[in-house]
């Protein structure tokens, strides 16, 4: 997982000055990176209905090859409709964060390894663990820029290679891994009329929020300061490390604010101020201001992943859990997927501040109404 989360966030800062030395309009830079994000919807389609059933190991494997495959062919491509279709197969992440059919099996483990008092300690272990990740591969995109005088498109495209290189490593860490991945698989998808019904709802309002994050992805954020401010790689690459590391600190604390305050109350209370910061961060008048607030809003944003996944978990029953974490991490994705290219016809020289406006505004309307549905629905420590 460190190490797929590492080559997701260097490929998601790499990508929008990358593709913007391609000549991509923002039209089409929108379209690629909405292609690879439905490359990873389709795969967490397939980890919810067939994972289980074949073998979540066998599963693992098998859509870790096909990304290494799909990455290298992206890296070779230069046409926008080339770049779109291997960025499909590859399911390039332009979000720059972790989130697909690997984290699905993954998460729909842990469970399994914890007492209901512990499992929010342990679901925020290790998302902590894939924004070191994300901190770390943040960091790793600028290094063309610290080696050479002139970033080149030939220097980016061996970061893309790199990150394809990464998946081989993976393949090997899969092989070893052992029987815990197989815990609670259910041998056939059903669920409960009460879990159904929960499922359902959150489903629908995380599809808001993530439209909201879909006009925010790493790729878009990298494009924005890239063509707003003037920073190259060297900087952005800094940023998003700064950021990513908030971010990995922020999991800790929001499992210590969820054992105080509930799993609900710290999802809503933490996400809306970083809405409203992120707001400002369109409206900055210099760099130094925007990298600020933009930090301090990444210290507050990824407060409610472990927090959400945590409670989606425990309001399920054990052999539902894969099915329940399929299903809300794919209508993500598939949002996700559609956001970037409506971000990217916002994008002009006059507009760029739009999509972060407009991302914004979504993820407080979902914080309002996700208050509203669940805060009387408790997990099992909070009865």
């Amino acid at each position: 997982m460190f190490v797929r989360a590492a080559a997701t966030s260097t490929i998601g800062v790499t990508l929008g000055p990358y593709l913007a030395r391609l000549d991509l309009a923002g039209a089409d830079l929108g379209i690629v990176i909405a292609a690879g994000l439905a490359g990873a919807a389709v795969a967490a389609i397939a980890a919810t209905l067939f994972a289980d059933r074949i073998g979540r190991r066998r599963f693992l494997l098998a859509i870790t090859a096909l990304s290494a495959v799909g990455t290298v062919a992206f890296a070779f491509a230069s046409a926008p409709i080339a770049l779109a279709a291997a960025g499909f197969v590859g399911m390039v992440n332009g979000m720059g964060r972790d989130r697909g059919a690997q984290p699905i099996l993954e998460t729909a483990a842990l469970p399994a390894t914890a007492s209901d008092a512990e499992r929010t300690q342990v679901v925020a272990r290790y998302t902590m663990l894939q924004d070191i990740g994300h901190a770390l591969g943040a960091l790793a995109a600028g290094i063309p820029a610290w080696v050479m005088t002139t970033t080149t498109v030939a220097a980016q495209r061996s970061v893309v290679l790199s990150c394809a290189g990464a998946s081989a490593v993976i393949l090997v860490l899969y092989i070893g891994l052992g029987d815990v991945i197989e815990r609670d698989r259910a041998k056939k998808l059903t669920m409960t009329p009460e879990s159904r019904s929960i499922v359902t709802k959150i489903s629908a309002l995380f599809t808001l929020d993530s439209l909201g994050s879909g006009f925010l992805t790493t790729a878009m954020l990298s494009y924005f300061f890239f063509e707003r401010f003037g920073v190259g790689e060297d900087v952005t690459a800094v940023l998003f490390f700064a950021a990513r590391a908030m971010n990995a600190l922020s999991h800790l604390g929001a499992a210590w604010l969820a054992k105080r305050i509930g799993l609900v109350p710290t999802m809503v209370f933490t996400h809306i101020p970083s809405s409203l910061l992120l707001v400002t961060v369109a409206f900055a008048p210099s760099f130094t201001v925007a990298a600020v607030l933009f930090i301090v809003r990444e210290g507050l944003v990824e407060m409610d992943v472990p927090t959400r996944t945590s409670y989606v978990l425990a309001v399920v029953r054990p052999e539902e859990r894969t099915l329940a974490s399929g299903v809300t991490n794919l209508v993500r994705l598939a949002a996700w997927a559609i956001a970037p290219a409506f971000a990217g016809l916002l994008m002009t020289d006059d507009t760029l501040y739009v999509p972060l406006v407009a991302g914004a505004t979504l993820k407080i309307a979902y914080d309002l109404l996700l208050w509203r549905a669940f805060r009387h629905i408790r997990p099992p420590e909070e009865r």
